[in-house]
């Protein structure tokens, strides 16, 4: 079964830093696009950054400035480096990743739990 573990979330005050990241476990294939959303208070869930297989990146214009996506391109560990946060940055942040199994070579979505960030002073 494939399950992906994050870590690195918590409290922050703003202006700070935090990094996020992100592992697929279990058996598996191919990891093909990762990225993170976010979904803050009484929000919608939106998209933070992606990163391909091969480490092309994407992002909202919105999250360009202080928000840096990375991947262990061998491990497929992807990282979240969040700059300058802002308390509006305060939300429940989500891996995901489009991995191929033995039963699945198209691939699938898969989803992590969720890591609190909190930006508060």
């Amino acid at each position: 079964q494939v399950r992906l573990v994050e870590s690195g979330g918590g409290w922050v005050q703003p202006g700070g830093s935090l990094r996020l990241s992100c592992a697929p476990s279990g058996s598996f294939d191919s990891v093909y696009v990762m990225g993170w959303y976010r979904q803050g208070p009484g929000k919608e869930r939106e998209l933070v950054a992606r990163i391909t297989s091969v480490g092309t990146t994407d992002y909202p214009s919105s999250m360009k400035d202080r928000f840096t996506i990375s991947r262990d391109l061998r491990k497929d560990i992807i990282y979240l480096q969040m700059d300058n946060l802002k308390p509006e940055d305060t939300a429940v942040y989500y891996c995901y990743a489009d991995i191929a199994t033995e039963y699945d070579q198209d691939g699938s979505d898969y989803w992590g739990q969720g890591t609190q960030v909190t930006v508060s002073s």
